[in-house]
């Protein structure tokens, strides 16, 4: 409901606590990661998303975050490979 409003950082500030509680589950952290990423609190998003990565490093969907975040943040080249790699695992290639 909190993502329905765009009250992200509220929604932040909810995920945390549940982060907290079940740290181990990719789902909340992704949620918690895109709340932080909508209310402009990058390095926070960048945390949870490098979290995600270190423990899931075929998680397309927090690569792309990540990418996006990183690029958001003026990192351009740190961006890119994470950007390549969610594009491949989403079946996205390149036409030649």
């Amino acid at each position: 409901m909190f993502f329905d409003a765009k009250e992200y950082a509220t929604a932040a500030l909810v995920l945390d606590g549940l982060v907290a509680e079940v740290p181990e589950q990719v789902g909340p952290r992704l949620l918690l990661a895109r709340s932080y990423y909508h209310s402009a609190q990058l390095r926070r998003a960048e945390a949870e998303l490098r979290t995600i990565v270190e423990r899931d490093p075929v998680e397309h969907y927090a690569r792309l975050m990540l990418g996006r975040t990183l690029e958001r943040q003026g990192r351009g080249a740190e961006a890119a490979p994470h950007l390549r790699m969610a594009a491949a695992f989403a079946g996205d290639f390149p036409e030649d």
